[in-house]
């Protein structure tokens, strides 16, 4: 009988979650659908100083919006729970003891200067740290005595000095000097486990059978294959250690992108008020300058508060990033499975069941991933004409919602429309920029500079303004068929282009040369606000002209 297969994402909740956490969970969610197994959701919070309830939530509300769900974890309950590590001490105690009493981990006594002082020793002497294990282990008396006196007590495992062998899907065998790595803490001076040894006791008794995972995690594997052998767990999983994502403006893909873009920006600009900043984000001028000169980063929602003051656009890098920009969740998926995975023929736009039935480990690859924006751009402009109307209303919906945009209050027929006549658009965004100024007052258009000197002040853009304006305050019927006849016939009558009569209408009435079709828009707008906000046109920009 063959072995279902069980995998698992298990984020840290320290932080929202990454394009690249999104990946892993992806794949291994795809192949637990593949094969009809188990996905299980673990949050590693151990590490207590870092944990936010608020990032907890964020990454469990962003696998929803992708669509990833789990059959084991928070909300889901399981056999094996508890699903947070912090709930999980007492198992790890009694591996770390298991440990300890079989010799194979002993207690460390050292503080952090006292680290920090053998590493930069070892720098001096142009030597790898490794941690000197002593001749004899101390004794639960002498951790005690250690406790006692205020002393950090931590647990080093014993890497034997032996060959280790990692079986990569990806990379093939991979060998390791277990001598060169050297002991590792498996407990921390706090009671809680470290990464390395709670996820290895986790993964065996959660029966994990495959664990997929980023690159950067390849060095963690032979300490924890020699752990998972010194517990005597069992059978490994199977490991695949996944390609690195490079980002468009070069370097890895890295959370470090969108702070970095608004410290260079801040840098750029010139008169900003640090003491208003600070306030915005509600930290101090120090914590400012601090990170004006990389010395710290504040948390997420503090940077996303400085960069709206500043008008700075950042770089999507969460995936709530993306969803406040505007993309679907489809595209998303879809763009993210093809980085460092292919299905193994020339297909690129695939629903999420092909996905599933294409997956497969033996075709991630080798080499590096572009995280190509362009690309994600264009997938998500196929997915929006793929998607059904209630889906699409539905996403549009709730990308209104959270940017909190006027445009929400539009019941769903209003929506549909709007969708219709946004045909082409290539994000969400794109719908609500065009259709925004539909749900605003009269008084609240903003214009943009270059499209009032383009169209409006440049050639007799005011004058056809006014002319339009005068017929359009005695039509009796004001829906698109006759807004579009009297318009065209103007142009016809003036012997120049529609756009010469339609351009300086939608400027006046959006404050852009952008938004849906004219007619629509204006019949949308209706007429009484259309002739208000010309008339607001004509007093501003005559009187300015």
């Amino acid at each position: 009988m063959m072995q279902k297969v069980v995998t698992r994402f298990a984020p840290s909740p320290t932080g929202y979650l990454h394009i690249g956490g999104a990946r892993t969970a992806l794949f291994n969610w795809l192949l637990a659908r593949k094969a009809g197994g188990v996905f299980i959701l673990r949050i590693e919070d151990t590490d207590t100083k870092r944990n936010t309830p608020t990032a907890m939530q964020q990454v469990i509300s962003d696998l929803k919006w992708l669509g990833i769900d789990w059959d084991e974890g928070p909300e889901a309950d399981g056999p094996n729970g508890p699903y947070f590590q912090s709930q999980r001490k007492d198992i790890y105690d009694r591996y770390v003891r298991q440990l300890l009493d079989a010799g194979k981990a002993y207690y460390c006594f050292e503080t952090q200067q006292e680290l920090d002082a053998m590493r930069k020793q070892a720098e001096a002497q142009k030597k790898g740290f490794l941690y000197p294990r002593p001749d004899v282990f101390p004794t639960e008396a002498n951790a005690e005595k250690a406790r006692a006196e205020g002393k950090s007590v931590t647990v080093r495992f014993a890497m034997p000095d032996e060959t280790i062998v990692v079986n990569d899907v990806v990379r093939g065998e991979v060998t390791f000097n277990g001598s060169e790595l050297g002991d590792f803490i498996i407990q921390k001076s706090d009671g809680f486990p470290t990464y390395s040894f709670a996820c290895v006791v986790d993964d065996a008794l959660m029966k994990v059978t495959h664990v997929i995972r980023g690159q950067e995690h390849l060095m963690n594997t032979p300490g924890q294959q020699t752990l998972w052998k010194a517990l005597e767990l069992g059978e490994l999983p199977k490991y695949a250690h996944m390609s690195v994502t490079i980002s468009d403006s070069g370097g890895k893909l890295s959370k470090r992108e969108r702070p970095k873009a608004l410290r260079n920006a801040v840098k750029a600009k010139s008169g900003i008020d640090l003491d208003e900043v600070a306030r915005i984000a509600n930290i101090t001028v120090d914590e400012l300058n601090d990170f004006l000169r990389g010395k710290s980063t504040p948390d997420m929602p503090a940077v996303e508060a400085m960069a709206r003051h500043l008008g700075v656009e950042l770089p999507e890098i969460n995936v709530v990033d993306f969803f406040k920009s505007g993309y679907l969740p489809e595209a998303l998926v879809n763009f993210i499975a093809l980085l460092g995975w292919s299905t193994g023929d020339k297909r690129e736009i695939i629903p999420i069941e092909e996905l599933i039935e294409s997956f497969d480990l033996s075709r991630l690859t080798k080499s590096n991933s572009l995280f190509d924006r362009g690309k994600l751009v264009a997938f998500n402009t196929e997915h929006i004409k793929m998607l059904g109307q209630e889906k699409l209303r539905t996403h549009l919906r709730a990308y209104l919602g959270v940017i909190e945009s006027p445009v929400a209050s539009a019941d769903d027929e209003l929506l549909d429309r709007l969708i219709r006549i946004c045909e082409g658009a290539r994000t969400l965004a794109d719908i609500e920029r065009k259709c925004r100024f539909l749900f605003i007052a009269d008084d609240e258009i903003q214009y943009d500079e270059k499209a009032v000197k383009k169209v409006l002040l440049k050639g007799d853009g005011l004058e056809m303004l006014k002319i339009v304006a005068d017929k359009l305050a005695v039509m009796e019927q004001f829906a698109e068929e006759g807004i579009e006849n009297m318009l065209r016939s103007l142009a016809e009558e003036k012997q120049v282009g529609l756009g010469k009569v339609a351009q300086p209408l939608r400027v006046a009435i959006t404050g852009t040369t952008i938004s849906p079709p004219i007619f629509d828009s204006v019949q949308m707008l209706g007429k009484e606000n259309t002739l208000a906000r010309i008339d607001i046109t004509l007093k501003k920009f005559r009187t300015e002209n």
